[in-house]
């Protein structure tokens, strides 16, 4: 609608003293709710509506405020990067080597060769660690084996970051920072989102440093409760609530099995069946945020590690390798879903109310 008038003053509300009253554009197409009514986008009963109608309920004001929030997330997470003297590295999409097995890709054929949708940024990044020391990259990742939950999509946002010449503690510390002023910030810009979606925004992560477990003790606890897992088998959603009952805030989980992580992460020189990676969970049962890693910068280490993995003598890892011949330094890395913190920060149901289009298993690709 286009409305010419002038604006009234009297009273606590404005209003607008039409002339005139013109119709810009018909709303012909009717749907049950209106995209920008008043309903509760979380509703279960709605939510095959409004994701094969994505592309008119991201009108609705509650969707707006979401993605909103995401915009302001996003712009103080380049903020940190720029006052951290980080640098943005575009790193590709299209690329020949998964970070985990073959089958854990989203594989396409490009002229008759087999590669993959990127699963993470991390072997350019490493690359481009040793000419400016200090990068980072915000962009897609894609999933191909199903992970059906309510933190897993088959195209997500990470953050991912590393820097030359440090060591566990160091990224552990940097990551606590980045969360806390995120949180801050977030917390100051986005009054009229969290107003809109009727929420409060968990500030679990303003008090650092936070708390950590060990792997091992996390295992010994969890069998503790009647959970049976075992010794080297990952920590999925079920397990990480249960932690996160131990917990005031988001805690780390330190000295991940070297049998659970890909090659590029050093085993730690005091426990070799464990790598020096920790990963961060959230309160209250949002469970996993990220990851970070001292990355292996010595070439028989990464051999070794290639060799547990049954990548060594793959060429298509050879460049990687070669990284690790040309004066490779120390270096540590993050690697951080954007759903997931957007998930846990505004206490919503699931990651696919974070991304303004999303891509789920066993759904149509549509819109």
């Amino acid at each position: 609608m286009e409305v010419i008038g002038h604006v009234s003053k009297n009273g606590s509300k404005p209003e607008i003293l039409a002339k005139s009253i013109s119709v810009v554009g018909d709303a012909t197409k009717q749907m049950t709710p209106r995209p920008r009514s008043d309903f509760d986008i979380f509703d279960p009963t709605l939510t095959d509506q409004m994701l094969k109608n994505r592309h008119m309920y991201i009108r609705n004001p509650k969707i707006m405020a979401i993605l909103k929030f995401r915009h302001i997330l996003m712009s103080h997470m380049r903020d940190w990067f720029n006052k951290n003297r980080f640098i943005e590295i575009d790193a590709p999409i299209l690329t020949p080597v998964p970070l985990y097995d073959d089958g854990s890709a989203m594989s396409v054929n490009v002229h008759g060769e087999n590669i993959f949708l990127t699963q993470c940024v991390g072997y350019y990044l490493e690359a481009a660690v040793h000419a400016f020391e200090r990068v980072y990259n915000m962009g897609p990742s894609f999933r191909g084996e199903e992970s059906r939950s309510k933190r897993h999509l088959m195209e997500y946002w990470h953050i991912k970051a590393e820097l030359a010449f440090g060591n566990r503690e160091d990224i552990m510390s940097l990551v606590e920072d980045i969360i806390s002023e995120l949180t801050q910030r977030c917390h100051e810009d986005s009054q009229d989102a969290l107003r809109t979606l009727g929420t409060s925004m968990c500030l679990d992560g303003l008090k650092t440093p936070y708390a950590r477990i060990s792997y091992e003790d996390a295992i010994v606890y969890l069998q503790k409760e009647g959970i049976d897992i075992e010794y080297g088998k990952g920590l999925g959603s079920v397990e990480e609530e249960i932690l996160s009952k131990m917990f005031d805030g988001p805690f780390w989980v330190v000295g991940i099995p070297r049998t659970i992580e890909p090659f590029p992460y050093c085993v730690d020189p005091s426990d070799c069946r464990v790598t020096m990676v920790a990963d961060l969970i959230a309160s209250n049962g949002y469970g996993e945020l990220l990851g970070v890693a001292e990355k292996i910068n010595d070439l028989c280490m990464l051999n070794e590690r290639m060799q547990d993995k049954g990548k060594l003598g793959d060429p298509r890892y050879e460049w990687i390798r070669e990284v690790h011949q040309m004066g490779c330094v120390p270096h540590i890395a993050f690697g951080m879903g954007v759903e997931r913190l957007i998930r846990w920060l505004l206490n919503i149901t699931h990651v696919r109310d974070a991304i303004p289009f999303p891509r789920i298993f066993r759904r149509r690709v549509y819109p």
